[in-house]
């Protein structure tokens, strides 16, 4: 005698199809107010969308990239970043990777840094971040307001603690550090260079990026690269490393 499966006997029962859950669950909305647990699942049953977010329980799914606002500065950041990066043992580097900051907030920034031992971020068994990576980039072709209001808060809020957003438009940059709980802009010197307070030897020269002199950019990173508190971090990251924390 054949045995019926549980599963059969109940679509015998109803007379309709067993239909997959991804076929059923609702596709994600711009402007949906979703916990970010549901959030996650939608996204993860909409394959083709390549890039949504969840900032402050809204979701915000961008339009199409732009190559002149938005692709080749975020081409420009990735670059300065890589050869951070190469540079510094210890510290990785991510292109629109997926954060899980907490119930409110998943954001897929264009760029972070994180501290890959000891830092305040892990990757998770199924290789998403889980944390506030140490330093955050946003270029803001046409986000802003997203960028330097909820975005700012749910990172402020969340532990990031360094946080940079381009105004392409405005054609300014802001870099901000966590300070007793309060974001504060870190200050160009009077070459326009600004220095970040986590990663040491990251030095950004403003004016040149903003003008397009990447060469500068550059040139002002391997000066970065090669000061004594480089070398002091870099021997911080390898003694965590060494000792399996």
């Amino acid at each position: 005698m054949t045995q019926t499966s549980v599963r059969s006997t109940k679509n015998i029962d109803r007379q309709t199809p067993v239909v997959e859950e991804s076929e059923t669950m609702l596709p994600l909305e711009n402007g949906d107010r979703l916990s970010r647990p549901e959030f996650h699942d939608r996204y993860l049953a909409m394959p083709h969308v390549k890039k949504a977010e969840l900032i402050e329980g809204i979701v915000y799914m961008p339009s199409p990239v732009r190559f002149v606002p938005h692709a080749e500065p975020h081409s420009n950041i990735i670059g300065w970043l890589w050869n951070y990066r190469i540079a510094t043992p210890g510290v990785r580097l991510g292109d629109n990777a997926t954060v899980f900051l907490d119930g409110d907030n998943e954001p897929q920034p264009d760029a972070l840094l994180r501290i890959e031992n000891g830092g305040n971020s892990q990757i998770t068994d199924d290789d998403y971040i889980q944390g506030a990576p140490e330093l955050v980039v946003e270029i803001a072709a046409s986000t802003a307001s997203k960028d330097l209001h909820d975005k700012k808060k749910a990172y402020r809020r969340n532990g990031v603690q360094e946080y940079m957003v381009w105004q392409i438009n405005k054609q300014r940059l802001h870099w901000f550090t966590l300070n007793e709980g309060k974001y504060v802009s870190l200050e160009p010197d009077e070459n326009g260079v600004v220095r970040s307070l986590v990663f040491p030897g990251l030095w950004l020269a403003v004016p040149a990026l903003l003008s397009g002199d990447l060469a500068q950019v550059m040139a002002v990173l391997q000066e970065g690269i090669n000061s004594p508190e480089h070398a002091e971090f870099v021997g911080i990251l390898s003694g965590e490393s060494g000792n399996g924390d």
